[in-house]
């Protein structure tokens, strides 16, 4: 009933004027999704990447509920996670708030297990920080240390100016990486880490799916993988770790510790892996997480939430809207792809997107050096223009260095998962003087 009220609040015209289309469109996107099952509704960072994050996951769940598309084959709500393994970290317990197989940290018979387990007298019950309230802590000195493992924050981060003092302010920082990066800078410590395909263990993809990685080749010069790393480090604080390979740290410590993986070892990986929950070694895994409607809190639960704009929105001053992305022929920062030859022939500089009707208003050609200015900064970059964009609307990517979108970002993030809104904040758009006139 809540739900409904709500949404009684938001016509289709009403939703047009907020999202800049046809309230037509909308409507028949409605009929449509009504009249065809199943419905898979997949997603991206789109999603996420805004102060609004969780409302708007909460919201696609809505949707897939009432259509009745959970748990079921070519159904449910399909996150395509940012970069390849995301779903395996947050399993392993890379989430300030959860041990791994999300078993959390605020429960004192879980923390009695993991302490056991790891050797330790106590673990510390309350909830760890999230990495904005980690940045602001290296200023304010309520963190001294800071490891940075296979992150290069100095250009993944909003508003790179902030990021860089933040990094130049910690007492110490360690970082784990393949390469020198532009965060590796700030370091105090390098360690030199394998990469994925010197590695052998285990990626997590969206459905849940652990598949074995395996050795190509061997890691070069000092490079070793990252539980070596890992492990030496606690040999030296004066914890000796059991485990002395991906298989036993898999075997012994993750099927062991987690339910929900209790039935993957890694002998049954071999083939197309295994979906957890997988809760004995005869399970075959799990397809569907919420077959046949049933979720672990018992039936889904509907959350009523309200349209929220960005936290910047254009104006006189700053009258685009900037929103940020990746490109298919480089990955992040460029610290891989930056390397291959072929990626660069494909794709050797940033440009940034327009409208050619915002354009053609600029006295912008496609091609021509244009300079992005927000708040926080400002970058030169080629123009491209695109019908790919709406009116009003600019549209890069991070990947390299000196037209890198973070320049420009806003450094807001949700409430909830402190995801950074790269999706929107408010640019201008100028054609150079140099070039109006040459």
């Amino acid at each position: 009933d809540e739900l409904k009220q709500k949404v009684m609040a938001y016509s289709p015209e009403r939703v047009a004027d907020i999202c800049g289309i046809d309230p037509e469109l909308i409507r028949t996107t409605a009929r449509r999704l009504a009249s065809v099952k199943p419905v898979m509704l997949c997603y991206t960072l789109g999603i996420t990447e805004h102060t609004c994050g969780v409302n708007n996951v909460l919201t696609v769940a809505n949707l897939q509920m009432l259509l009745g598309n959970m748990g079921v084959e070519c159904g449910g709500v399909n996150p395509l996670r940012g970069q390849n393994n995301v779903q395996g970290a947050c399993d392993m317990g890379a989430l300030p708030n959860v041990f791994p197989g999300y078993q959390a940290v605020t429960n004192p018979e879980l923390r009695e297990k993991f302490a056991k387990a790891w050797g330790v007298k106590d673990l510390p019950g309350k909830p760890g920080l999230m990495l904005p309230q980690m940045m602001e802590g290296l200023v304010t000195k309520k963190i001294r240390a800071f490891y940075i493992f296979g992150e290069n924050l100095a250009n993944t981060e909003p508003d790179i100016r902030k990021v860089e003092h933040e990094l130049a302010s910690a007492e110490f920082i360690v970082c784990q990486d393949i390469f020198q990066t532009e965060t590796t800078r700030f370091a105090h410590v390098i360690f030199p880490a394998a990469a994925w395909s010197e590695n052998d263990g285990t990626f997590s993809n969206s459905e849940r799916r652990v598949s074995r990685v395996r050795t190509a080749s061997p890691p070069p010069g000092l490079a070793k993988p990252n539980w070596w790393i890992f492990k030496q480090i606690a040999k030296r604080m004066g914890h000796e770790w059991l485990s002395d390979s991906a298989r036993e740290l898999w075997d012994n410590e993750i099927s062991v510790l987690a339910p929900s993986m209790k039935g993957i070892k890694y002998s049954r990986l071999e083939n197309n892996g295994l979906q957890w929950p997988c809760p004995n070694e005869d399970h075959p895994g799990t397809c569907f997480l919420h077959q046949g409607g049933e979720f672990t809190c018992g039936l889904g639960r509907f959350r009523a939430v309200e349209w929220t704009p960005p936290a910047e929105v254009p104006d006189r001053d700053y009258p685009f809207v900037l929103s940020t992305g990746r490109r298919l022929y480089h990955y992040h920062t460029r610290t891989q792809t930056g390397r291959a030859v072929g990626m660069n022939q494909l794709l050797g500089e940033e440009t940034a997107d327009l409208a050619p009707v915002d354009a053609a208003a600029m006295g912008i050609a496609n091609g021509e050096i244009i300079r992005l200015r927000s708040r926080r900064g400002e970058v030169k970059v080629k123009a491209r223009l695109t019908d790919e964009v709406l009116p009003g609307t600019v549209w890069t990517a991070f990947h390299f260095r000196d037209a890198c979108a973070n320049w420009l970002t806003n450094a807001v993030f949700d409430p909830i998962s402190q995801t950074a809104e790269y999706k929107a904040c408010a640019v201008a758009v100028e054609k150079l003087q140099e070039q109006a006139t040459g």
